[in-house]
């Protein structure tokens, strides 16, 4: 049988067991919806069964996680899932394990999974240090260094969506966040039926953003000024990583960087404006290139530390 490595994304909203070769390659993939109904649960029972067809069909030498939440490195341990019940203290660690057969099992949590894998195989090759932040339903970072994750003290690091915006406690995510920009496109609709957001966005909620660009090319002045203000915001909290760790690359990955040119474009010149001078031009903002592959790839990484 052909040796390989897995790779496993657990998130809110979609689970990826991917198998891999020694450059961290994907070379086969299964690929779930995560149902919310049926918990963690349901989530461990639909990566069980692709682990064993998995391990039917291949020689599997080692296993990496990145985990949709903070974990315990140091003991496996899930703290909690912010959008899916069942995982509070959860041993994944050794339940992987046990599942297929006592092989090695590497954890952290899907942004700092996700920033390996586009340090090393996506947008930051070659540079250091880079910087990652994941723009989806929460935001998340990752630190690399050198090629490998910088690690503070457990049990989470690089918390960028919670760097606060303001005094009264505003924070990076709960204004930039996918599901924060989604809530302020439908005020900005409320108050202004004449957008060219109204029609779509009156079919159902959720996923606002996707309409945002074709608004502002027809001439929505007021969803311009709000993408301005999004990318404002997010230079805002991104220039705190700026002048702590001075990174060379910042990645925008997630959902929300499905926006595009005008979302890279419009931090990396807010991000300029928001730095102190000796620091300008500031390091190169870059849209994340791996798409889904981010967290599977850098999960496939942390199954090539058993080597």
């Amino acid at each position: 049988m052909e040796s390989v490595y897995v790779g496993i994304e657990i998130g809110g909203t979609k689970i990826q067991v991917v198998t891999g070769d020694d450059r961290a390659r994907i070379v086969d993939r299964h690929r779930f919806s995560a149902d919310k109904a049926q918990g963690g649960e349901g989530i461990r029972e639909q990566i069980s069964e692709a682990l064993r067809q998995v391990q039917a069909e291949n020689a599997v030498r080692a296993i990496g996680v990145g985990f949709g939440g903070p974990i315990n490195r140091e003991t496996g341990r899930t703290c909690c899932s912010h959008q899916i019940k069942g995982w509070d203290d959860f041993p994944l660690r050794d339940w992987l394990s046990d599942q297929a057969g006592g092989l090695p099992v590497h954890i952290d949590n899907d942004a700092n999974t996700a920033a390996l894998g586009e340090a090393r195989d996506g947008a930051g090759q070659g540079e250091s240090p880079v910087f990652y932040v994941t723009l989806g339903s929460g935001i998340g970072g990752g630190l690399v260094i050198d090629g490998e994750l910088y690690h503070g003290a457990s049990p989470t690091e690089t918390e960028i969506g919670h760097v606060r915006l303001s005094p009264a406690g505003e924070t990076l995510e709960s204004r930039c966040s996918g599901w924060a920009v989604d809530r302020r496109l439908r005020k900005y609709v409320q108050a202004n039926s004449t957008s060219p957001l109204t029609k779509p966005l009156a079919k159902r909620e959720g996923g606002e953003a996707r309409h945002w660009l074709q608004a502002i090319e027809e001439g929505d002045e007021g969803a311009r000024a709000m993408l301005s203000d999004v990318c404002g915001e997010l230079a805002f909290g991104l220039s705190h990583v700026v002048h702590l760790m001075n990174p060379t690359v910042i990645i925008l990955g997630g959902g929300l960087s499905n926006l595009g040119e005008p979302l890279r474009g419009g931090v990396e010149s807010a991000l300029g404006q928001a730095i102190m001078e000796v620091l300008r031009p500031g390091p190169s903002v870059r849209l994340a290139q791996l798409a889904e592959d981010a967290v599977p790839v850098g999960a496939l990484h942390l199954a090539l530390t058993s080597d």
